[in-house]
């Protein structure tokens, strides 16, 4: 399995307190099945100082742990990029990191308050050529009166990354509630761990895919911890890896997407005039 959200780093952020911590959450991921993991400390303005240039140094000097050790995890750069005005300019200078520098790219919005102008800063990203991957919605806590936002997110292409524990109960009812509807529903892509340490949240992604295989399928929990992320790892266009069994693609999604990717946002230098509606725009740019 690939694990594309971890908080592996030591004392970087909230994630492990420390080296002997980070060795801990590498054997039990190892041992859960995973063989790939990105690390992915926030970037948080304000609360946690990272950038991408340090996280690279830090995943360099991890992997070197591990290879001494005889590890046999392979680590990939990535972090947990809060929502920022400037976050499309601080991608392409480097300040912020995609997934193995990769067109996907994890973005964590506010948890208790849906941001002004959401679906205009998911709009910004797919122009620019991004695969945006919004992390773990099932948690927030605005999303059980604002769910249209993620439909409509979904819908345009962007993509679900939601926590393991999740399912199984760990994060309590209410995130039980909003993961299991949005995998029945089709809407969710990448299923991660987000683990922060070995006990209070600790790396254990089997027992998510399990439980997803149960609701969804064995192939389709297949594609959630290992084909997607195998996509992602490899920069592979979105509408090239099989998508969640119930999303319509005649409503949304693949096809927008790969037209944004590779063409419209090459030419897009403002929002139309006339032109309302996130997946509105977005099909202005290819109609």
């Amino acid at each position: 399995m690939i694990d594309l959200h971890c908080h592996m780093l030591p004392g970087i952020d909230d994630g492990a307190s420390d080296l002997d911590v980070s060795l801990g959450m590498a054997e039990a991921s190892v041992a859960d099945g995973v063989s790939v993991l990105a690390c992915t400390p926030h970037i948080l303005p304000g609360l946690y100082h990272n950038t991408g240039p340090q996280i690279r140094r830090a995943v360099d000097a991890l992997q070197s742990q591990f290879d001494q050790r005889e590890i046999p995890l392979r680590l990939v750069c990535g972090a947990d990029n809060h929502m920022s005005p400037d976050f499309v300019a601080g991608l392409q200078s480097g300040q912020l990191l995609s997934l193995c520098d990769t067109r996907y790219v994890l973005v964590e919005p506010p948890h208790h308050t849906e941001p002004p102008h959401l679906e205009d800063f998911f709009f910004s990203l797919l122009v620019a050529g991004f695969v945006p991957i919004l992390t773990h919605p099932e948690r927030l806590s605005w999303v059980p009166s604002r769910y249209g936002s993620i439909e409509r997110l979904v819908q345009a292409g962007v993509w679900m990354q939601i926590t393991a524990g999740s399912l199984t109960g760990a994060f309590g009812r209410t995130a039980r509630y909003w993961a299991e509807r949005m995998l029945d529903e089709g809407r969710v892509h990448i299923l991660a761990t987000d683990a922060h340490d070995c006990e209070r949240r600790p790396p254990k992604l089997s027992r998510g895919r399990d439980y997803a295989a149960r609701r969804v399928g064995a192939q389709e929990a297949e594609h959630l911890v290992v084909t997607r992320p195998q996509g992602v790892i490899a920069n592979a266009l979105p509408f090239t890896l099989p998508m969640p069994a119930s999303v319509d693609a005649s409503k949304g999604g693949t096809g927008d997407v790969e037209a944004i990717l590779e063409d419209a946002y090459r030419e897009h230098r403002g929002r139309p005039p006339g032109v309302r509606g996130f997946v509105g725009r977005l099909r202005h740019l290819i109609g």
